[in-house]
């Protein structure tokens, strides 16, 4: 089932809205006004948008150390977000947590995780307990191909396999985990085949084509949620940025980068929007304006926001 009008336009505000903020962050940080190491999304924009268009408040999401995406996509407040990247008490986290552990449970947002596979244990620990409890609800655990090397990986999909439990393990494959191919440290090309090992369904997608992410995580969503256990979904991406601020990528070529942008997910989403005539040029127009607009918004709240004091250091440590 394809998304409708209203869901399209919904998804293209949240590609947008992501992308803005992620630059943003960018821009700040070149600029020494954020603290801590930034790990962007750019480029990846169509995986945590189509598959969190599936999602209910009560669903929940286990993010990775490139979270901002998934954050946003789920629901999170972009002013609450920058907030917390600048450290300042109105952050989702008061600014103890930072970039990478920015968590909402109210929102379904179980937290990003700054060690690579670790979301996915959390995940099939809270579809235990929504099959526990008789939900109809389900978790999405998002992590690369890299984390796909993980213990926690294979003892995830084991768990979730033999518990028959709802949840979703959507693997963003951007082809480098860190600095290394993914040639290099799997013969695989498809982290999808390592489903079978599990007895559950895998299946691999364009990572960079919205409405396909969208349709491939809506049927294995609708499966979790009837009681038809876990999938495993590869989606093939590619980040625009390295792995942090100040990564030299020597890892990729000219060549490559020039293929890769001309996939965009974002004005790959235009082109399509405009030929079906759901919308026209102005009404994109206005929608990053609207975004533009939030974003700049949520920057000066961030920075009109008060620092913890000192005695905030130690609230909500936990000591024996």
């Amino acid at each position: 089932m394809s998304a409708d009008k209203e869901k399209q336009l919904d998804m293209y505000e949240m590609m947008f809205r992501i992308r803005s903020f992620e630059m943003k962050a960018r821009e700040l940080f070149l600029n020494g006004q954020l603290p801590g190491f930034l790990h962007l999304y750019p480029g990846e924009e169509a995986i945590a948008t189509g598959v969190c268009a599936n999602l209910t408040p009560k669903d929940q999401i286990c993010s990775t150390h490139r979270g901002h995406g998934h954050c946003i996509a789920k629901g999170g407040e972009t002013k609450r977000m920058m907030a917390e990247l600048y450290a300042k008490t109105t952050g989702y986290c008061h600014g103890k947590g930072g970039s990478m552990h920015i968590a909402d449970p109210d929102l379904g947002i179980l937290g990003a995780n700054g060690i690579v596979g670790a979301g996915m244990p959390i995940a099939v620990g809270a579809a235990y307990a929504m099959k526990f409890r008789k939900t109809n609800d389900v978790t999405v655990v998002f992590f690369g191909d890299g984390a796909s090397n993980r213990g926690t990986f294979h003892e995830a999909l084991n768990m979730a396999s033999l518990y028959n439990l709802p949840v979703i393990f959507v693997c963003e494959n951007n082809d480098v985990g860190m600095y290394t191919r993914q040639k290099y440290h799997q013969k695989i090309k498809d982290v999808s085949k390592r489903a079978v090992g599990y007895d559950i369904e895998g299946f691999t997608y364009d990572g960079n084509d919205v409405l396909e992410v969208y349709t491939a995580a809506k049927t294995a969503i609708d499966k979790a949620r009837s009681g038809g256990g876990p999938t495993l979904l590869e989606f093939k991406t590619w980040r625009q940025l390295g792995h942090t601020l100040g990564d030299k990528e020597e890892y990729r070529t000219a060549e490559e980068k020039e293929a890769w942008l001309k996939k965009d997910p974002i004005p790959r989403f235009e082109e399509v929007l405009l030929k079906k005539k759901i919308v026209t040029e102005q009404d994109l127009e206005a929608i990053r304006a609207k975004v533009t607009l939030e974003i700049d918004e949520a920057v000066q709240f961030g920075i009109d926001s008060p620092h913890p004091d000192l005695i905030e250091l130690t609230v909500g440590v936990f000591a024996d």
